[in-house]
């Protein structure tokens, strides 16, 4: 792969399709030490804006509920007109987490705002969008190709059988510069906007392989990256409160409607399934493994391509 990037992240794509309008992003007013939380998707966006959130409100008698503290700007089907996500955006006190499911080439870029970029294993990723997509409800698909708001075509259904969702996924794009993704938008591509700008101070990445693996260090690095301040006391809360297994259950535990049922079949517990990897190993075949090996090395610096597949594995020399 050749890059083209600039010496500086600059937006030169518009995302509109079924999920994504990133020009809602035009009323978005930076605030220094804001925290942008951006994955493709299926990489730990949930999980790691639920590590900010008990950072940051967890010592709180009443901690504000997550979804008045947590926008997603880009996502166009959520029932908040443009003007309006401004003025709520806003509104919100303190450092805010802000989630995307945007490129850096789509996303604006600030120099005194914080990026956190997760990834993941490209086939992990696959299983657990497959787990999502294939939840959609009737509802969901109404909501996102309401056609006052559908930019493009509309969003297909899932087919039932993984490996039919797998080709178009790996070997084809929904936005005509993409090469995969379909039919939601680019894994692999969404990474690489990114790690051309690694050297810069205020992006960070994480694995959620290392995130796993040693919880503790993720959100000791979290906090120094964001300038957040901790101790051995607030580390072990906030571990206590974010591993995969009690935001499950602290999210099922939620009293009241579940929100997540009218999109998802099982709702919350659906939506967070498992949260493991390796399940691919018993889904995608040669042929299968073969047009991933093409994507990566068609879309990723093999730097990038070492680092999805093993995090800060990766980095390591010698």
């Amino acid at each position: 792969m050749v890059s083209t990037k600039s010496d500086r992240p600059s937006v030169t794509r518009v995302y509109q399709n079924h999920h994504l309008d990133s020009t809602r992003w035009e009323v978005y007013e930076p605030r220094a030490r804001d925290i942008v939380v951006t994955t493709a998707y299926k990489s730990g966006t949930t999980w790691t804006q639920d590590i900010f959130y008990h950072l940051l409100y967890g010592k709180l008698a009443e901690m504000p509920a997550r979804e008045s503290v947590t926008p997603w700007p880009d996502a166009h089907f959520i029932p908040i007109e443009k003007a309006q996500l401004g003025q709520w955006l806003g509104s919100l006190e303190g450092q805010r987490i802000v989630k995307s499911h945007l490129p850096l080439d789509g996303l604006p870029f600030f120099d005194d705002v914080f990026y956190v970029v997760v990834c993941r294993d490209p086939r992990d990723v696959f299983m657990s969008f497959f787990n999502h997509y294939s939840r959609y409800t009737d509802e969901a698909y109404a909501m996102m190709n309401a056609p006052e708001k559908l930019v493009g075509n509309p969003l297909p259904i899932c087919p039932e059988d993984p490996r039919e969702l797998w080709t178009p996924w790996i070997s084809s794009g929904w936005f005509d510069w993409e090469s995969e993704g379909y039919p939601f938008w680019s894994n692999l591509h969404h990474t690489q906007t990114y790690w051309d700008y690694r050297h810069l101070p205020n992006i960070l990445f994480m694995h959620y392989n290392d995130m796993l693996e040693d919880l503790g260090d993720a959100v000791k690095t979290l906090a120094d990256f964001t300038g957040i301040e901790t101790d051995e006391q607030d580390i072990a809360r906030v571990v206590e409160a974010t591993t995969f297994a009690n935001v499950k259950k602290k999210f099922a535990a939620d009293e009241g409607e579940d929100p997540m049922a009218l999109t998802f079949k099982g709702g919350r517990d659906g939506f967070f399934f498992q949260g493991s990897n390796g399940r691919w190993r018993d889904v995608l075949n040669d042929d299968d493994l073969a047009l991933y090996e093409e994507a990566m090395q068609r879309v990723c610096e093999p730097d990038c391509a070492a680092y999805l597949e093993r995090g800060k594995r990766a980095l390591k020399r010698g």
